[in-house]
């Protein structure tokens, strides 16, 4: 995993639904109204403050996929009041207001264990006075520059070259090749974001000519079949070892499965270029993740 900071050029996005401010006059409030207003959200949705207040002044804007708190550290340290995520700060999806999944299921030793970690890290972010916002719901369904469409474009896939899509995932044609030279491409590419490989099932003699890309849990080859790729890309959160994988093996259809934090890294640099044109007067640093596990070797 990376630790660094990008600044980087920006893409407009939604640039005429709000007034233009100075940093003094932005409130939480009104960049989390920016932010929910780039794409049509369901009354319920987990893209909200998770701590903080809405009328705090935005002094320094940051943004990183997970909000480790290693990363709400450099953050506090950067200067930055109001960090900006794509997954939970709290070890579940509905975050402090989860009452049914993840470790809410778990034993009572392991409950109490996890509650009392979420006790620690959440007065260590009040009392740093750092704010939260989360942006889950919007980078993953907005076009041309959220979550999916920001690896297609980091892979090298052009937008002109998708034949087929649904709201969250698209298949693009590419120049035929074998699956495994085609993953070998693919893996070259994403080393720069710390994966140190990737997992390939099926055939590598397989000829592809159109791959599908979808990102986080929203890209299960078995939900996508329909689109009927040549090779999926996959998460190693959507897929298990005895089903998609299988499949793959056992019919040679190509599957290659990445890190979550790899398919997601380039989306929220595509929000923190969203957000710095927004707000052009306002310092927005973005925290490198990518790969979220260290590859250990013997």
């Amino acid at each position: 995993m990376t630790g660094g900071v990008l600044a980087s050029s920006v893409v407009a996005q939604g640039s005429s639904l709000l007034r233009t401010t100075t940093a003094d006059e932005i409130t939480v409030e009104e960049l989390q109204r920016f932010l929910v207003s780039l794409v049509p959200l369901k009354p319920k949705t987990v893209d909200r403050l998770i701590t903080g207040s809405p009328e705090t002044k935005v002094k320094k804007i940051g943004t990183c996929w997970m909000p480790y708190w290693d990363t709400c550290r450099k953050a506090v340290e950067s200067g930055v009041n109001v960090l900006v995520v794509h997954e939970p700060t709290f070890y579940t999806h509905w975050d402090l207001d989860e009452k049914q999944a993840d470790y809410h299921n778990s034993p009572e030793y392991t409950r109490k264990q996890y509650i009392s970690q979420v006790e620690k890290k959440k007065k260590w972010i009040d009392d740093h006075g750092l704010v939260i916002i989360r942006n889950h719901d919007t980078m993953d369904a907005l076009q041309e520059n959220g979550i999916p469409f920001a690896l297609g474009k980091f892979l090298d896939f052009k937008n002109t070259d998708i034949i087929a899509s649904h709201t969250y995932y698209n298949v693009y044609r590419t120049a035929s090749e074998p699956a495994g030279s085609f993953a070998q491409r693919i893996a070259k590419k994403l080393s720069v974001l710390g994966q140190p490989g990737v997992a390939f099932y099926g055939d590598p003699g397989f000829m592809v000519s159109s791959v599908g890309v979808g990102t986080g849990c929203i890209c299960d080859p078995m939900e996508f079949a329909d689109l009927n790729p040549d090779v999926f890309i996959a998460i190693d959160d959507a897929v298990r070892t005895w089903t998609q994988t299988t499949f793959a093996m056992d019919t040679g259809h190509p599957l290659i499965v990445i890190n979550h934090g790899t398919s997601e890294e380039m989306g929220m640099r595509s929000l923190n270029q969203i957000i710095r044109e927004r707000f052009p007067k306002l310092e927005v640093i973005h925290f490198n993740q990518g790969c979220t596990y260290k590859w250990i070797t013997g």
